[in-house]
């Protein structure tokens, strides 16, 4: 498979990136700095620098074109305050869809958050904008003619990976570490499995690819 990652050079797209590229298939991470190239390159991943906030959907759907699938793992920082949650988290998400759509790429995975239904259980403030960033990007996924699925972690770590998971759990807001997550969208994408599905993944107690599979 040929798989875009947009936000490429964050921490769990890169090691989306590597397992993908360990297991064959070619990865091309979209970032906006030039800079980040030489790390990706070191990951065995091509790199084309775009801007989620400044290119148009013509432009994105040539970056992607040829891909089997993309994935949006990108995220406004904690430094952008709450204009770059709209303008990455939503905004840079909905103009992936639209050039997927126009590139012919169904396959669209959402890197997305637990709470992201629910933004106004969260104190006021910059985290609550993100969820309600998170959410807007879900639903106006949830409208295209897609295969989306929408992956939603738990409370990030940087604890090592145990490839074990809980899907939708009763309670939501436990912890994944950033390398299950990755094992996670990677199994989703190489599988095709759960398309248009919405689920919560937390660290657990059944394989990654089990749970995956057990489709609801």
């Amino acid at each position: 498979m040929r798989i875009a990652i947009a936000g490429g050079h964050g921490q769990i797209a890169r090691l989306l990136g590597r397992r993908l590229v360990a297991d064959g298939h070619e990865v091309v991470g979209m970032i906006r700095s030039p800079e980040q190239a030489d790390d990706l390159r070191a990951d065995g991943i091509e790199s084309a620098v775009i801007s989620l906030e400044e290119a148009t959907a013509d432009e994105m759907a040539k970056v992607i074109s040829g891909a089997d699938a993309v994935v949006f793992a990108a995220g406004g920082g904690s430094e952008g305050g709450r204009a770059r949650k709209w303008s990455v988290d939503l905004f840079g998400a909905v103009l992936l869809a639209d050039a997927a759509e126009q590139a012919g790429v169904r396959r669209y995975v959402m890197l997305s958050s637990v709470g992201a239904d629910t933004p106004d259980q969260v104190d006021p403030g910059v985290f609550q904008v993100y969820l309600y960033a998170k959410g807007g990007a879900d639903a106006d996924l949830r409208t295209r003619d897609l295969d989306w699925t929408i992956v939603r972690p738990g409370m990030l770590t940087d604890d090592e990976a145990t490839g074990e998971v809980t899907i939708n759990p009763d309670q939501q807001r436990q912890s994944i570490s950033r390398g299950d997550v990755a094992h996670t969208l990677a199994d989703v994408l190489t599988t095709g499995a759960r398309v248009h599905e919405t689920f919560v993944v937390v660290n657990g107690s059944t394989p990654i690819e089990k749970a995956v599979a057990a489709s609801e």
